[in-house]
């Protein structure tokens, strides 16, 4: 199979299956199934495209019989294809869990052509080698995520919604700003060739200018301090399936384009960017663990907890040593399983609890006692306690920001941390360990009635726990792929030269 075709399936699938689903509307059975199969597919694809190159082999095409920077490039090397990976992995469990608990409703609503439209969009961000692209993209998820935002058309829904649209708008307006002058500054927007035409800029001055901007942009789309407060004023309105997947991939997006960005077209800028990203992920984990200290619904709690992560992957571009930038990779992967797997089980507990409001229910641990199980598991781990996944993700950010002399960045990703178990400990003993309440001795009822319901939603659960358990106790080979994408990112040739290699011999456009 030819590198055009594996670097074209992760997106030529979710486009194909969002337009069976849209023409498939009025048949339900029918639809999912083509949802379920195509994110199935999804995962296959990311597979093949992974395997290519986990030797660090770099693959890049150009559509349209235009070499780069010509034409439109995809490119995937470890990062981007190990990004792929996981946002297949989360397509299956998400879809599978959609399938029960207001999955009509959501259905009426449009859900699986908007789902797959999102995971379109999310795709292709992490394989476009042109910047004006990855602007495109990001168009195609904001479409698709108000969409699915709004699902409910509720009062809080709709209020969320425009909150969620007027920033992501103004951030994009601003983004789409930085690419006209990006161009006009270069002459081109492949990121590949960026990376060599932006050191040759004499004004260095206004490059520093566009990399400030494109901070601003994408730690927007990231949700970082001071400009996160969009993110735990909507995801709490959205229906569990659906919230999941914004938690496992929306600030991803924002993440990987300043990963991205910030170690290849502006990678010379980190010296003077270094230090204001470390004051940004300093005090994006702080405000995100107060918040989530100070709620007692679940979803805001575990909302603000997507804030405080964030900090946690920014580090390693604040940091920028290949084990830093590996620790923000590793972080990344272990985040995305985590995050979405308490989303869904938030949702779990709502259908056997009767709530979200940790107040209001109680007794799970009785009642439901695999649920507790499994929420014990991701909730450790996003605590960073050990063998879990997320103890060595934040051992290896801890190690590097000491060994780089970065210790108050160490110190404060070590009390977030404590924090962290704090809210993790408080959702445990009002969900799960005091009394059950007469809301959840009924809502108990119903969940042991439907067994169906409780098989759909506790399967993802269990293979994202699985995955957890996996990358904690086999940490080894994710470490070292982790440590093996940094050294490429930051390396910056091999990228360079499979997507510039024929170009730069070519000399000139068809």
């Amino acid at each position: 199979m030819t590198a055009a075709w594996i670097l074209s399936l992760p997106v030529c699938v979710p486009l194909a299956t969002m337009a069976l689903c849209a023409l498939l509307q009025r048949q339900a059975f029918a639809q999912r199934l083509v949802s379920v199969a195509g994110s199935v597919a999804l995962f296959g694809s990311s597979l093949l495209l992974l395997h290519a190159v986990h030797d660090g082999t770099v693959l890049a095409t150009e559509f349209g019989d235009w070499p780069a920077p010509f034409g439109i490039s995809f490119v995937a090397d470890l990062l981007g294809s190990a990004m792929v990976v996981i946002t297949g992995l989360m397509a299956v469990a998400v879809a599978i869990y959609a399938l029960v608990d207001g999955a009509r409703e959501r259905e009426h609503a449009w859900f699986h052509p908007l789902y797959h439209g999102l995971l379109l969009g999310v795709t292709g961000a992490f394989l476009t080698g042109d910047i004006f692209n990855l602007y495109v993209w990001f168009e195609i998820m904001l479409i698709s995520s108000f969409g699915l935002l709004i699902q409910g058309g509720t009062r809080e829904q709709l209020d969320a919604g425009v909150k969620y649209v007027v920033l992501n708008l103004l951030v994009t307006t601003l983004f789409l700003l930085g690419v006209g002058f990006l161009y006009g500054l270069t002459g081109t927007l492949n990121m590949a060739d960026l990376a060599g035409a932006i050191p040759r800029v004499e004004n260095q001055g206004l490059v520093r200018t566009l990399a400030v901007l494109f901070l601003l942009c994408f730690g927007a789309k990231a949700a970082v301090f001071p400009l996160f407060f969009w993110l735990p004023a909507a995801y709490h309105t959205a229906s569990a399936p659906i919230v999941a997947i914004f938690a496992a991939l929306l600030t991803k997006v924002g993440v990987y384009a300043l990963l991205r960005v910030f170690t290849l077209p502006f990678g010379g800028t980190l010296e003077f960017i270094g230090p204001l990203i470390g004051w940004i992920a300093g005090l994006t984990m702080i405000t995100g663990v107060l918040g989530a200290a100070a709620h007692y619904d679940m979803r805001r709690i575990l909302s603000f907890h997507i804030i405080s992560q964030i900090g946690y992957m920014l580090v390693g571009l604040a940091v920028a040593t290949p084990l830093a930038l590996a620790g923000s990779v590793l972080y990344v992967l272990h985040h995305i399983i985590v995050k979405a797997n308490l989303f869904l089980i938030a949702g779990a507990v709502n259908r056997a609890g009767g709530s979200y409001h940790l107040r209001s229910i109680g007794g799970l641990h009785r009642s439901a006692p695999l649920l507790a199980l499994m929420f014990v598991i991701p909730a450790l781990s996003l605590a960073g306690l050990p063998p879990l996944s997320g103890f060595w993700a934040k051992l290896v950010v801890v190690r590097s920001s000491l060994e780089a002399g970065h210790a108050v960045l160490a110190g404060v990703a070590l009390v977030v941390g404590l924090l962290t178990l704090y809210s993790m400990l408080k959702i445990w003993n009002e969900a799960f360990w005091k009394r059950a309440s007469p809301l959840s001795q009924e809502a108990a009822l119903a969940w042991r009635a439907a067994p169906r319901t409780r098989v759909a939603m506790l399967a993802p659960i269990l293979a994202l726990a699985a995955v957890t358990l996996t990358i904690g106790l086999w940490a080894e080979p994710f470490v070292g792929f982790s440590l093996r994408a940094a050294e490429q990112m930051l390396g910056g040739q091999a990228y360079a030269q499979a997507v510039l290699g024929e170009a730069r011999q070519a000399g000139a456009p068809p």
